[in-house]
């Protein structure tokens, strides 16, 4: 999808959330809104937390389609808010056209940059738009994608109007990590956590999406839904580029440790000498899992001697923070990394 608008809330090259008709992995969560609806008991705040990736802002745009069509007559117990394509509500927030809803996000400012967080101006556009009637004469629903990309100021003055809602108005409010909000709003909030996905969901989805995105490898959907942690995005992610490469030859270093294959690990870091996004990351988490897992005891093999580990774990993540923030050599990062893993475990 070359030439497309970037948006914070939407992975590149793939439909955004509000397009998304179809969610896995989350009938529980929808169900309860739909018991919720029927019985006249729906939240006035509901704080949508979990994974990046997980299908968040899908499950956000699924409630508000449903609550500002007002489907309480229709009922599918397996899918118990849907509002298909063809509906006019689907197909006004699609065209972010419904008057009765307010999205708050980040978008491109003048040169079509991305700001750091949501701008101060939008979110005091959530005063006006629930002190006003409703234009068509229902709900009225504003979704913030993400909280965590609001400022104190920002999110004070959102706390305002969720302290003292209207009636019949609606806030889906999405969090990557909803334990850093603050109390203040948890407490006005019901909570929907929103789990991982199992990997044969992960599958599922990215089979789906993937038929839009060409450059997919298709044989490699399973590989890279084993690989993503329950993520959608982290799937996409690794099969777009060469995430799923990386991870699989950092796996296969690990794996052999503390014998360390030169001629593989210069191999690596020239791989990762040009990245500066996704590659790269996967290669530190894939690291700090191995380090977890064998210091904790999950997959630890009794010839190695751990007890350096969680000293080689610190100093990781502080030198891929480094790497990151001042761009630092990617490969000479690769082989300190090695050398003091090879050190930690050696008998």
């Amino acid at each position: 999808m070359s030439g497309e608008t970037p948006e914070a809330d939407r992975l590149e090259g793939t439909p955004h959330p509000r397009d998304r008709e179809v969610l896995y992995g989350h009938h529980t969560a929808e169900a309860m809104v739909r018991e919720a609806w029927d019985a006249g008991r729906l939240p006035h705040a509901l704080l949508i937390g979990g994974p990046q990736g997980v299908g968040k802002a899908t499950f956000a745009y699924r409630v508000a389609r449903f609550v500002l069509a007002g489907q309480h007559a229709r009922y599918d117990q397996d899918d118990p808010i849907n509002v298909p394509k063809d509906h006019p509500v689907f197909r006004q927030v699609a065209a972010q056209s419904h008057p009765d809803m307010l999205v708050l996000r980040r978008v491109p400012g003048e040169g079509g940059r991305l700001p750091t967080m949501i701008p101060a101006e939008q979110v005091r556009r959530v005063r006006s738009f629930f002190g006003s009637t409703a234009a068509l004469g229902g709900w009225r629903v504003c979704i913030v994608d993400t909280l965590d990309e609001m400022n104190a100021q920002g999110a004070n003055a959102l706390l305002k109007t969720l302290e003292e809602p209207p009636a019949r108005s609606l806030f889906l409010l999405i969090s990557h990590a909803p334990g850093r909000l603050l109390p203040t709003i948890r407490s006005r909030c019901r909570a929907v956590p929103l789990r991982p996905l199992s990997v044969e969901e992960v599958a599922r989805a990215v089979e789906e999406l993937a038929a839009g995105m060409p450059d997919i490898d298709r044989s490699r959907i399973a590989d890279a839904a084993a690989a993503s942690e329950g993520s959608v995005r982290e799937a996409l992610t690794l099969l777009a580029g060469d995430g799923l490469a990386i991870r699989e030859a950092t796996q296969g270093l690990l794996d052999r440790l503390p014998v360390v294959d030169d001629k593989a690990l210069h191999a690596l870091g020239e791989r990762l000498q040009g990245d500066r996004g996704g590659a790269f990351e996967g290669f530190v988490e894939t690291v700090e899992n191995w380090i977890a897992d064998h210091a904790t005891g999950r997959r630890q093999r009794p010839v190695l001697r751990l007890a350096r580990l969680p000293e080689v774990w610190e100093k990781v993540r502080r030198a891929a923070v480094d790497a990151d923030v001042y761009n630092l050599d990617r490969k000479t990062f690769v082989f300190r990394i090695f050398a003091s893993l090879e050190e930690a475990v050696r008998p």
